[in-house]
């Protein structure tokens, strides 16, 4: 099934080099328009490096980093990390993992920009070149989401290095960034193919730029824009995809990650996915760590390694019901433990919350042979059709009120959950009639943390929804006063966190290059 990442990544796995500072990107003879960008074959092979960017071998986008330590939220902690360390939010601008992914983002939009001042070269069909030209648009401007979102506004580079001399950039301001991305979504969803042309879901397609601009809209009438207009595109954006017909709920919740673990694609239920290949023991860089950095803790590797390093948090198990089919999945019931020499299932007890793992992506799932400890070919999804109902729900909700169509996407993706059939009424799962607008936000709110446990949205939610600092100021009294001795430091990230931490410090080797760049607030 993952055959073309494999010839999609490895044609531009080694066709670019890192670089120190967006703007000390220097072109090497290959990329260069003079040698480069001559036929339709040059332009995949750029653009198949514009989504390669998305993974990084370093760990620092969706291989890892987007899911895990650059996502702490009240979801989940790290076990036994006390101190000196991102992961409990005690790190400062020279922090590696922080300029990493900075610079990876900004390695994908020169990548992007590159091609697109280039795609008019070759002789090709139009349709085709319009496609390579949409997804290129697509993918700068989401690299451009996840600087904003995590960065505050940020440098607005919209045309390729030429030298390493070239003018620096000041920020943009965060309105300005995000005028830049809406401008090129919507331009990409005119050029973007439809889903129903592929066999897989790693390409961005239509219904994905849709389901991403609904996102953008959303976060854009939060925090810190506060532009509630863009709820009504988010809803209209929501709709799209919706109305398209393209896309359904998997019945079976956990199916969707058990899919993800045996290289299966799942087009009705996971909209746009981050490709991973192979398990790094060969020539090829393309794995990622879905399923091992947040994984189900097992010391063996036939079955599939984990440190369970990863442990969610006593509030997370609590927002689910028992009855509610997601928690035992997302949250692991059990690990695997070497018993009188035996690699051995054994059940976590019901007083043992925070010794649970995360349990979405279960390695024992995995039929590629043999298992490495630390990379697999687990994809990661991006944007999934129950996170699209949600985002319906809440942009209903704040347009028009909690009305019908706001509850039917609401109790859609619960009654998934609980086991049910998604388009029967059902009066013991579904959300209490008569909400108010404020408590069916409250309410949805929840169902999000449910419904995407682990899938790196929580962090980004908290944030829109203006509630990032008080949920981890109250989750660390919380763990202070709830949790077992042993795993009273749970509340480090949570005691660590104070208003600085709404955004990342801009990288130091960007402060130290760039003087026009002037840094969070802070940091």
């Amino acid at each position: 099934m993952k055959k073309r990442i494999l010839i999609i990544f490895l044609l531009a796995a080694g066709f670019f080099g890192g670089c120190k500072s967006f703007l000390e990107t220097e072109p090497e003879d290959f990329v260069t328009p003079d040698n480069y960008y001559n036929t339709e074959a040059d332009l995949r092979r750029a653009l198949n490096g514009v989504y390669n960017r998305l993974i990084d071998n370093f760990g620092r986008m969706y291989s890892r980093g987007l899911f895990s330590y650059l996502a702490i939220s009240d979801e989940f902690f790290y076990k036994n990390i006390t101190i000196n360390n991102l992961k409990v939010m005690e790190f400062d601008a020279g922090q590696l993992d922080v300029g990493r992914f900075w610079e990876t983002a900004y390695q994908g939009i020169d990548r992007a920009n590159l091609l697109l001042e280039n795609v008019q070269r070759p002789k090709m069909d139009e349709i085709r070149r319009s496609m390579i030209r949409g997804e290129a648009l697509f993918l700068r401007a989401y690299f451009y989401f996840l600087l904003v979102d995590n960065f505050g506004g940020v440098p607005l580079k919209l045309v390729s290095t030429k030298s390493p001399n070239d003018a620096y950039l000041a920020r943009a301001a965060v309105k300005d960034v995000y005028a830049q991305i809406v401008k090129d979504m919507r331009e990409a969803e005119t050029l973007v193919s439809d889903i129903s042309n592929y066999s897989y879901n790693e390409t961005v397609t239509k219904t994905a730029v849709q389901a991403i601009l609904a996102r953008v809209y959303l976060t854009m009438a939060g925090e810190p824009l506060k532009d509630t207009e863009r709820y009504a595109d988010a809803l209209e954006y929501a709709d799209k995809v919706i109305a398209s017909g393209r896309h359904s709920l998997n019945p079976d919740y956990k199916q969707i990650f058990i899919n993800h673990s045996q290289d299966k694609y799942d087009l009705q239920e996971c909209i746009w996915e981050i490709g991973m290949f192979g398990n790094q023991l060969g020539s090829t860089q393309l794995a990622g760590a879905v399923g091992i950095e947040n994984g189900l803790e097992c010391p063996d590797d036939k079955i599939g390694y984990s440190g369970g390093g990863i442990h969610p948090t006593a509030r997370m198990f609590g927002m689910y019901e028992a009855t509610d089919l997601r928690r035992d999945w997302a949250i692991a019931p059990y690990k695997y433990a070497v018993v009188s020499g035996v690699t051995t299932k054994v059940n976590y007890t019901p007083v043992q919350i925070y010794d649970r793992t995360i349990g979405k992506w279960r390695r024992e799932y995995e039929t590629a042979t043999p298992k490495n400890r630390s990379y697999n070919s687990t994809n990661f999804p991006v944007v999934r059709y129950s996170d699209v109902l949600l985002m319906k729900a809440e942009a209903e909700n704040q347009v028009n009120g909690p009305n019908g169509e706001a509850y039917k996407a609401l109790n859609s993706v619960r009654r998934r959950g609980y086991g049910k059939p998604v388009d029967m009424p059902d009066a013991t799962v579904d959300a209490p009639e008569g909400l108010d607008k404020p408590s069916f936000l409250a309410f949805l709110q929840d169902e999000r943390a449910r419904e995407l446990a682990f899938e790196g949205m929580r962090k980004h939610d908290l944030m829109r929804w203006g509630l990032y600092l008080s949920k981890m100021q109250s989750l660390a009294t919380e763990i202070t006063a709830t949790a077992p001795s042993n795993f009273r430091y749970a509340a480090n990230a949570a005691k660590n966190v104070t208003a600085r931490n709404l955004v990342f410090p801009i990288p130091n080797t960007e402060i130290t290059v760039n003087h026009l760049i002037k840094q969070n607030p802070n940091w």
